[in-house]
C-alpha cells in the first residue's frame, strides 16, 4: 500500500497527483475489506463510497468546511483520510474507533451519528451559522444508502429555500438501503439509472464541466445552458429543480478524476446544489458486490481462505430467528397477520416470512414513522400488523406510535429488535430507552419473552390481544428449552410473571426478558455457595404482576434485572408500583427496598454485549455480587 502509507491527513492526500488517485483509491478499499473481516462493520456501502469520499476531500478543506454524513456507517475512508488511520485496525472496539463518526475523535466529523435522514437539515442549520456568523466555510451532506427517500430528507430538502448562500448535497444513489430500495421516489431513481449507460454519464460529467467555467452570479446563466444542451430520456432534475435546487448529474461515482473536476467546479456555487452520483455497493470485494444486503453489516469473516481469529459463531438461534420463525407459525392459523418493516427485512427476520407470504409483507423503506401509521391503518381495517425494527429506529416513530397507535387504542404488534445493548455499534444503536418511552403510552401493554418457547408465547399472545403491545428481544442467542424449566413453557398472562425458581431466602431475583439468563446463571452460583434464592420471570412491563407488591409486603427483598436504562425502565416501574402501594394502604409497614440493575443515565460505549452487561451491573458476576453485598448488609444490621 504505498500510496496509502504516506496518507496520514488531508494535506497529505492533497500532495498527490490526481491520477494517482485511482490507486489509492484501490488501496484503501483494501485495507476496509482486510480490517473489516477481522472486527467486522459495514463493509458494502464504504467500498461504495471511496472514490466520492477521496475527491471530497481533495477539493475541500473539512478542517474549516464541514462534512455530514447522513448515515453514519458510510464513513470509514472519511476516518482513514482524516488521522485515524492506524486506529482503523480497532474498529467498533472497546477504546478503538466507532463504526460511525464521532466529534470526539476528530475536528472533521460533525455529529455523533448512525440514523438517516439528518443530513441535509443539519447541513442547513449549520449553512445558516455560518451565514449569521459571516463565516464562509463550505457545508456539504453525503446522503446515500436510500435516505433521501426519508420523511426528514424530503423536510429538509423543503427548507433549502432559507439558505442563501453555498450548500452542497451529495446523493449518493447506489439502488440500496440495506435491501432493496422501495417507494415511489426508489423507482423514479432507478428508471433513472437503468435509463442511463456507463458513457452516459460521462457525457454529463463532461457537459456540467464545459457550461460551469466560472463562479457567483456567471453561473447562472451556464447552469441554464447546461439544462438547455442535455438531453436526457428521464431527468432526475425535475424533481429536485422543483424545490429549486440547481441539480447536476448523474455522474459515475467511481470516476474519480472526473469527480474531482465537478467538486472544484461546483464547490464555490453561492445558493444550495445537489449532485447526483451512481455507486456500487461492495465495489471491489466480490462477496459484497454480489450480497450487499448480507455484507451491508457483517461480522468478521473469511478472506482470501483465512479465518479471523475474532470470529465467533454459536450452534444455538438468535432471538431473532425464532421469532421469525413463530411469526410465521402464527400467520399460518390466522391470515390478518401481516409484516411491515423499515428497510430492515434481513436484521428482523422477515426475508422467511416474505418468503412465505408475499403479499402480507410491506417494506417502506427507512420510513418508520410511516412504518407506524400504515400499520394503524391495516388495523383500522381488521388486520393484525406486526411492525418489526430496531429498538433504536423505533424511538424515530415515538408520535405516531401514541397518535395513531396508543390513543385510538389498535391491535399493532411492535416488534421491538435490538433492544437492550447491542455490542459493537455502540450508542447510536443501543436500545435501552423503549420501554421508558413505551410505558408512558395508555393502552400500550409490554412484554419480554426471554426463551424459545417464550417467543411463540409471545406472538400468540400479542396476536390474540385487542390492543397494542410491545415485544422487545435483544442481538442476542436464546434459551433453549433444554435449558429452562418446564413452566417457561407456559402461555402469557396478562400481567402475569411466572415463578421459574423457589428459594428459601428473603432475596427475590425478579428478571425482565433475556437476561432471564444471566440471572439463572447467578442463581445458580449462589445455590453453590448456599445462598438459594427466588426467581421470577416478570414477562411483563406494564401491567406488572400485583404479586410483586405482595412479596415486597411479606417482607422479601426485590432486585429488578433489566438490559435497559434505569431511567423509567422496568425497576423504575416496580418502584412505582411499591410507593403507589404504600400510598394507597395496600401496604404497610416496613418493608426492604427495591434494588435495581440496569443501564446508568449515560450513554454506553461499544464493546462486546458481554462485557456491556457486565458494565452495567446484568451479568451474572455482577448479580452474585449484588446479593452478597445484600446479604452483608443484613448480617451487620442484625
Amino acid at each position: 500500500m504505498a500510496l496509502l502509507d504516506g496518507i496520514n491527513s488531508p494535506e497529505d492526500l492533497k500532495r498527490l497527483k490526481v491520477d494517482e488517485l485511482s490507486a489509492l483509491a484501490d488501496e484503501i478499499r483494501n485495507y476496509i475489506t482486510e480490517t473489516v473481516s477481522d472486527t467486522g462493520g459495514h463493509l458494502a456501502s464504504n467500498l461504495g463510497t471511496v472514490e466520492t469520499t477521496i475527491a471530497m476531500h481533495y477539493i475541500f478543506d473539512f478542517s474549516d468546511d464541514k462534512l455530514l454524513f447522513d448515515v453514519g456507517h458510510q464513513c470509514y475512508t472519511h476516518k482513514i483520510l482524516t488521522g485515524r488511520k492506524e486506529d482503523f485496525k480497532n474498529l467498533r472496539r472497546a477504546g478503538g474507533l466507532s463504526g460511525f463518526p464521532d466529534q470526539h475523535e476528530s475536528e472533521h466529523d460533525q455529529f455523533k451519528v448512525g440514523h438517516a435522514g439528518t443530513a441535509i437539515s443539519t447541513a442547513i442549520g449549520m449553512a445558516m451559522g455560518a451565514a449569521h456568523n459571516k463565516t464562509d466555510e463550505k457545508v456539504v451532506s453525503l446522503v446515500g444508502d436510500a435516505s433521501i427517500v426519508n420523511g426528514t430528507s424530503f423536510e429538509g430538502l423543503n427548507n433549502l429555500s432559507l439558505l442563501k448562500r453555498q450548500m452542497l448535497i451529495v446523493l449518493n444513489d447506489n439502488s440500496m438501503a440495506i435491501d432493496i430500495t422501495q417507494g415511489a421516489l426508489a423507482k423514479y431513481l432507478s428508471k433513472i439509472r437503468l435509463s442511463h449507460t456507463y458513457e452516459d454519464m460521462r457525457k454529463t460529467a463532461n457537459h456540467i464541466l464545459e457550461h460551469l467555467p466560472l463562479i457567483g452570479r456567471q453561473v447562472e446563466g451556464a447552469i441554464e445552458r447546461f439544462k438547455k444542451t442535455l438531453r436526457m430520456t428521464i431527468s432526475a432534475g425535475q424533481l429536485f429543480e422543483s424545490l429549486n435546487l440547481a441539480y447536476f448529474g448523474p455522474v459515475d461515482g467511481h470516476d474519480i478524476i472526473s469527480l474531482v473536476e465537478l467538486f472544484r467546479a461546483i464547490k464555490d456555487l453561492d445558493h444550495p446544489a445537489i449532485l447526483h452520483i451512481y455507486t456500487k455497493k461492495g465495489k471491489g470485494f466480490t462477496p459484497a458486490k454480489d450480497n450487499p444486503t448480507k455484507y451491508h453489516s457483517t461480522g468478521p469473516f473469511e478472506m482470501n481462505g483465512k479465518s479471523s481469529a475474532s470470529v465467533v459463531s454459536s450452534s444455538k438461534p438468535s432471538f431473532t430467528s425464532v421469532f421469525s420463525d413463530a411469526l410465521i407459525a402464527t400467520a399460518k392459523k390466522d391470515d390478518s397477520i401481516v409484516a411491515i418493516t423499515a428497510a430492515m427485512p434481513d436484521g428482523t427476520g422477515l426475508i422467511k416470512f416474505r418468503e412465505n407470504f408475499p403479499d402480507r409483507y410491506f417494506d417502506v423503506g427507512i420510513a418508520e414513522g410511516v412504518a407506524v401509521d400504515i400499520a394503524a391503518g391495516m388495523a383500522k381495517q381488521g388486520l393484525k400488523p406486526f411492525v418489526c425494527i430496531y429498538s433504536t429506529f423505533f424511538q424515530r416513530s415515538f408520535d405516531h406510535i401514541f397518535q395513531e397507535v396508543s390513543l385510538q387504542n389498535l391491535p399493532v404488534v411492535l416488534c421491538i429488535d435490538r433492544a437492550g445493548l447491542v455490542g459493537s455499534d455502540g450508542p447510536t444503536h443501543h436500545g435501552m430507552l423503549d420501554i421508558a418511552f413505551l410505558r408512558s403510552l395508555p393502552n400500550m401493554t409490554l412484554i419480554a419473552p426471554s426463551s424459545e418457547a417464550e417467543v411463540h408465547a409471545a406472538i400468540e399472545f400479542s396476536a390474540g390481544h385487542d390492543g397494542p403491545v410491545a415485544i422487545r428481544y435483544p442481538r442476542d442467542t436464546v434459551l433453549l428449552d433444554s435449558e429452562v424449566p418446564a413452566v417457561m413453557g407456559s402461555a402469557f398472562e396478562m400481567g402475569k410473571s411466572i415463578e421459574v425458581q423457589s428459594g428459601d431466602s428473603d432475596i427475590v431475583l425478579v428478571a425482565y426478558g433475556s437476561v432471564l439468563a444471566q440471572v439463572l446463571e447467578a442463581s445458580n452460583l449462589l445455590k453453590a455457595h448456599g445462598v438459594d434464592v427466588t426467581v421470577i420471570n416478570a414477562r411483563f412491563a406494564k401491567p406488572l404482576d400485583s404479586k410483586l407488591i405482595e412479596l415486597v409486603g411479606k417482607g422479601k427483598q426485590l432486585v429488578t434485572v433489566e438490559d435497559h436504562s434505569l431511567t423509567g425502565g422496568f425497576g423504575s416501574a416496580v418502584l412505582e408500583m411499591v410507593h403507589h402501594g404504600f400510598a394507597s394502604g395496600k401496604l404497610q409497614g416496613s418493608y426492604k427496598p427495591v434494588v435495581c440493575l440496569g443501564g446508568k443515565d449515560e450513554f454506553i460505549k461499544m464493546d462486546t454485549r458481554a462485557l456491556q452487561l457486565s458494565e452495567i451491573g446484568v451479568d451474572a458476576t455482577a448479580i452474585v455480587e449484588t446479593v452478597s453485598n445484600l446479604r452483608v448488609k443484613k448480617q451487620c444490621l442484625n
